[in-house]
């Protein structure tokens, strides 16, 4: 089946993910900058997990620039994502009203390691409908990544209960490694159809 309504249900959740959590930043109480003091653990919380949807958004567009078509599985496995990623506006507004507390630390860090194992997951059905030899499977060979990823978030989630601050500086350490830019899909996509430009 094609990919086209996928792609536009994804896009209208994330979207509606990015309204929820934005709707978390209340009025400040006072017309005086002191005002806003409060609202700094909000807005970090708020921040780190924009960026955080911004990487899923955008990998999940060249994801799928990699695949011609859809099958059932990778639909329900798309679904299985959103339903991670459609948890973050709860985790994040927990973790900024109660700044530095460890549990809503912890709780965040285990909502970003099963959305992380279900996008890993995504691409899996996805390798594993196209076949091995798939744009998608030869683009991200080893996937350090995505790999390494998932083993701080473990490492994070523990450390939250000794240190929340460290905690929340992983999380912000796995956004940074994402945050640069991921050519390896644009790459096989572009020497798929200029076949030659990857000898030049």
């Amino acid at each position: 089946m094609e990919k086209n309504r996928l792609e536009a249900f994804s896009d209208g959740v994330l979207a509606i993910i990015i309204t929820i959590m934005v709707l978390e930043l209340k009025v400040p109480r006072g017309p005086q900058f002191a005002a806003l003091t409060p609202l700094i653990p909000v807005f970090s919380s708020y921040v780190l997990s924009f960026i955080y949807v911004g990487i899923y958004w955008n990998n999940h567009h060249h994801l799928f620039q990699a695949t011609r078509r859809v099958s059932a599985g990778i639909l329900w496995a798309n679904l299985h994502l959103l339903f991670w990623l459609s948890l973050f506006p709860f985790a994040t507004a927990w973790v900024g009203e109660n700044h530095v507390a460890s549990v809503p630390t912890a709780l965040y860090g285990f909502v970003l390691l099963l959305a992380g194992v279900a996008y890993y997951a995504l691409q899996t059905v996805i390798i594993a409908h196209q076949g091995p030899s798939s744009i998608l499977a030869s683009a991200l060979g080893r996937d350090i990544k995505g790999k390494l990823s998932p083993a701080i978030y473990l490492a994070a989630i523990p450390l939250a209960f000794v240190n929340a601050w460290l905690a929340n500086g992983l999380y912000a350490l796995v956004a940074l490694l994402w945050l640069v830019p991921d050519r390896r899909i644009e790459r096989a996509l572009k020497n798929q159809d200029h076949p030659s430009a990857s000898h030049s």
